[in-house]
């Protein structure tokens, strides 16, 4: 498989709760206004899209024992009568929960996730998406965070370094009321204001009166956002004078990733730390089995020092001790990291079961721009099935979302493993 086909098929699934509807109760499908016929004409249009789409592609020809042509019957009246994208979405949505499956999902332009899709196979789809995207780039308005809805609340679960809500202050666990006065929505509220200030209404302790925090919305070039945060993320940890590394790869849909890690540890901020946290919570999959050994590979580091000093370095090994911290949000790709991390005794693996979101996607752009992810082919790793089982980590540490403050349990943990392992080996 070449590396073009690769962007094509990519082990991959989001993180936690970044706008796609998952189980509606059917009362909530109902459509609350008359539905005009060119509306349900549309409605019926993508809907057979994505139900032939699922009928074609997906892996199991089986369905998991599904009738699907008995799933679409069941699903199309409600479709048709959809008065807005936002119920056909959420019908769609709920027919694919029905396959019970990893890396299957409806996306439309209301959704973060949606552009993230795009640009991490933009590889695949670069013909199609020039009719979206003339200049072939894309972007949508945001702040960088991920979000979480717990008890009908929106909780930050995820602020990229270097954004515009890293630079505002906004933590992990803030509870976000409103912006600018109206609810929250990961599009909505920032759309028409990139550039501009709004004010975030959030509650950052569950006692306390609401506070208001100014941020700039700006374009988000998904790769190359999850790029810089992972870049800027990239610290020393200083405790009782030993140097732990940690870094942060929100994606991992692309060598690029991988190789800003080696440079980070050769030549970058984490040269000289005496151990090293390996963050894969949260965000996108896509690794490849393959970059685990950079801490297990045994080959010789070559450096190449030019004329002018500047150095390369080929071979790059870890071998210095190292965790991984991961979480429900650890999905895919990244969970064969972990599996063989922790099979291999690389290190502890850290936080919560991982997801269990271990199937190979391919994603299609539909005739209204609107996208489904389909899995296309099941995953086995050392033989074994991760999908709906996820990786164990090896110490357990929970991590309660709201109001968490910034506070991070599972870091902390990381941090105190590390330290003693140091100590213990000097």
């Amino acid at each position: 498989m070449n590396h073009r086909q690769r962007i094509g098929l990519l082990i991959l699934l989001v993180g936690l709760s970044l706008g796609v509807t998952s189980q509606i109760q059917a009362n909530e499908l109902a459509p609350t206004t008359a539905v005009q016929p060119q509306q349900t004409s549309a409605n019926l249009g993508v809907f057979e899209e994505v139900w032939r789409t699922v009928h074609e592609h997906f892996y199991d020809p089986t369905f998991h024992g599904l009738d699907w042509a008995a799933v679409g019957d069941k699903y199309r009246p409600l479709a048709a009568t959809a008065g807005s994208d936002v119920e056909r979405s959420a019908v769609i949505n709920r027919m694919l929960s029905e396959l019970a499956a990893s890396h299957t999902g409806y996306y439309t332009a209301s959704d973060p996730a949606y552009y993230q899709l795009l640009d991490i196979f933009s590889g695949a789809l670069r013909q199609p998406l020039r009719r979206l995207f003339p200049d072939g780039q894309v972007s949508y308005p945001g702040i960088g965070i991920f979000t979480k809805s717990l008890d009908g609340k929106s909780f930050i679960s995820g602020v990229l370094d270097g954004l515009a809500a890293s630079k505002a202050g906004l933590l992990v666990g803030d509870e976000i009321i409103a912006v600018d006065g109206d609810p929250f929505h990961p599009m909505k509220s920032f759309a028409p204001k990139v550039g501009q200030e709004v004010t975030l209404a959030i509650r950052r302790r569950g006692d306390a009166p609401a506070e208001g925090v100014v941020v700039v919305p700006e374009p988000i070039i998904p790769n190359k956002a999850f790029l810089k945060a992972m870049e800027d993320s990239a610290r020393i940890i200083d405790t009782n004078g030993v140097k732990i590394g940690y870094i942060h790869v929100w994606s991992y849909a692309g060598a690029q990733y991988q190789q800003l890690l080696e440079r980070e540890l050769s030549s970058g901020k984490l040269r000289d730390a005496d151990a090293l946290v390996w963050d894969l919570r949260e965000g996108w999959g896509g690794a490849e089995a393959e970059y685990l050994h950079l801490f297990t590979g045994r080959a010789p580091i070559t450096t190449l020092i030019n004329r002018d000093g500047r150095k390369s370095v080929a071979n790059v090994s870890w071998r210095k001790p190292v965790a991984m911290l991961v979480n429900g949000g650890t999905r895919s790709g990244k969970e064969i990291l972990a599996y063989g991390f922790k099979e291999y005794g690389v290190g502890e693996v850290i936080g919560n079961r991982t997801a269990g979101a271990v199937l190979a996607g391919r994603a299609y752009l539909l005739s209204d721009g609107s996208l489904v992810l389909v899995a296309v082919a099941d995953v086995l790793v050392d033989g074994r099935r991760l999908e709906g089982v996820g990786v164990m980590p090896t110490i357990s540490v929970a991590f309660p979302l709201p109001y968490a403050q910034g506070q991070d349990p599972q870091l902390d943990r990381a941090v105190e493993v590390l330290s003693r392992a140091v100590g213990a080996g000097g």
